[in-house]
């Protein structure tokens, strides 16, 4: 019973990354030790900023994502995850270069949505500046409209409640970060969204489900029990 090997190639943030894998541990149906699935980890937090590659203000990610891709490779992984929603804009570029698949956590939620919530016609998106540049949301969840906080919001809000002094990145779980992004989904569901993603995963290290009065979607947690079925 669950004898498939995970990888997770991670390090996007450390924090996040342990979050995924608590993920896969309750998302488990297992009554002892043995039950359980074998999660390699490579928490490779050298990994370089992918919102500033995107932004084209840094340097790319890809090589190192594949290095730390090809470690869990080595080790005999039979599916690999990546814990950073960003990330997934170089996902076809890592999948070439890897031997086992690498579950794409923007299609289990594009199928998680159409499953339980059909009838949804505007999404919500609170994600880093550069997985909005790319428009994966729109690559994905089609036939949708994608709402995004205003400039000014995305900078002073869901940016800073990321990348902030007192931020996420920092640590922080709580105060300001909570607050910010309190508002920013605030702002969401005024303009119309039905339901909300966090499309950052370091968010829902601070966001829950009891903050905003509509659905609010993890794709790491959709990811989780995706890739223990």
């Amino acid at each position: 019973m669950n004898n498939k090997v995970i990888g997770i190639i991670g390090g996007m943030g450390p924090e996040a990354t342990a979050d995924l894998y608590m993920k896969i541990i309750k998302a488990t149906d297992a009554r002892k030790d043995q039950d359980h699935f074998r999660v390699i980890i490579d928490s490779n937090a050298k990994i370089p900023d992918r919102t500033e590659a995107i932004l084209g203000i840094g340097e790319s990610p890809v090589n190192a994502l594949v290095e730390t891709g090809k470690n869990l490779e080595m080790l005999g992984v039979d599916v690999g995850c990546i814990p950073c929603i960003t990330s997934h804009y170089f996902i076809d570029k890592i999948q070439s270069k890897l031997s086992f698949p690498i579950l794409n956590a923007l299609e289990e939620v594009k199928k998680y949505i159409s499953l339980c919530y059909p009838d949804v016609e505007k999404i919500g998106v609170l994600a880093t500046s550069g997985t909005i540049k790319t428009g994966l949301f729109e690559k994905y969840l089609t036939n949708t409209d994608i709402i995004y906080p205003s400039a000014e919001t995305q900078d002073e809000m869901v940016m800073k409640a990321i990348y902030g002094a007192n931020g996420i990145k920092s640590g922080n779980t709580e105060g300001e970060p909570l607050d910010l992004l309190k508002r920013a989904s605030n702002e969401l569901i005024n303009k119309g969204a039905e339901l909300l993603i966090a499309g950052c995963t370091e968010l829902r290290l601070v966001l829950r489900d009891y903050h905003v009065n509509v659905p609010l979607i993890d794709p790491m947690e959709v990811l989780a029990k995706a890739i223990t079925k």
